[in-house]
């Protein structure tokens, strides 16, 4: 184990025999509270303790950052963006989206050992248990040790973890002609025409099967299929009949309403600040609507949010 362990303790600038304390223990250091979904409910968060987010983020900069992520993935990773992921999907007509339950807590420290063995990581298994410590978190009243919501490593090594996954959809959907992006939890398929999307569940559910890790299961209940002829969201956006990203008459609707009483005087910091982060969004997003904004209440005032 001296090998890593001498490496993150230069690395971090601690010593050797606190790394290896820190490393013992790490997986119950952890902050735990909940923060609200968007539709209800509460999210578990477990945030791990200072050291230890020290370690991860050393581990996946120097360790895990040239392991390959599929390009079908679009979440977490440097280039990537909620914009980019929808954009594969604006020239399709029907879209098909499936999501995964419990998808963190689904990664398992064996998932990571089988992985690293597999790719040949650290010099030793002692290494590889080590780091697996520092990277996955044991929840309360659980002996299992899991990738945690709130956790540096966990988006990085989810990415990891499902490369073949991910590999193996991309490449069987496509004799379908169907694309498939994964943001994510949440999988998304395209076509030009809805019989072309008929086989995909069943291949995905196939290769969940088949896979050695990691263990998922899809959440039935955010199946969604749906045609031009209905509201098309990928990811928070809508695709628009003619193939382009938008955020959305709702969003749209409330900006403007945010900008007027902006102009107006009538909001609080908070207010602004939110109004700001609408605007930077829509910006990346679909531009020209912000371009409209400018033109309507003039583009001094649009800069003065943007600088709020």
């Amino acid at each position: 184990m001296g090998s890593l362990i001498s490496e993150l303790s230069e690395l971090s600038g601690m010593l050797e025999k606190d790394v290896r304390q820190i490393a013992k223990s790490a997986p119950i250091r952890y902050k735990h509270y909940t923060i609200d979904k968007r539709n209800g409910g509460k999210r578990p968060i477990a945030q791990p303790a200072r050291e230890v987010k020290i370690l991860q983020k050393i581990l996946i900069a120097h360790y895990l950052s040239d392991l390959p992520i599929h390009p079908a993935a679009t979440a977490y990773e440097k280039g990537t963006s909620i914009r980019k992921n929808a954009d594969k999907h604006s020239p399709s007509g029907a879209i098909l989206k499936l999501d995964f339950k419990d998808f963190f807590p689904s990664f398992r420290f064996d998932d990571w050992l089988a992985f690293s063995v597999k790719h040949d990581l650290f010099e030793d298994n002692e290494d590889r248990i080590l780091a697996g410590n520092l990277m996955f978190h044991q929840a309360r009243g659980s002996s299992i040790l899991r990738l945690a919501i709130g956790a540096p490593a966990s988006p990085r090594l989810s990415n990891l973890l499902m490369y073949d996954f991910d590999r193996l959809v991309s490449e069987l959907v496509a004799t379908h002609t169907v694309i498939y992006t994964r943001y994510a939890d949440d999988l998304t398929f395209s076509a030009n025409r809805t019989g072309y999307l008929q086989p995909v569940e069943k291949i995905v559910r196939t290769i969940l099967q088949e896979l050695a890790f990691p263990k998922l299961k899809l959440n039935d209940q955010k199946r969604v299929l749906a045609t031009k002829k209905y509201r098309r969201s990928v990811t928070g956006l809508i695709l628009t009949n003619d193939d382009r990203v938008s955020i959305g008459r709702e969003r749209k609707k409330l900006i403007r309403s945010m900008v007027d009483h902006y102009r107006k005087g009538l909001m609080n910091d908070e207010q602004k600040k939110k109004l700001k982060g609408l605007i930077a969004f829509a910006r990346d997003v679909e531009p020209e609507f912000v371009s409209r904004l400018e033109t309507k209440y003039g583009k001094d005032l649009i800069e003065a949010i943007r600088h709020i």
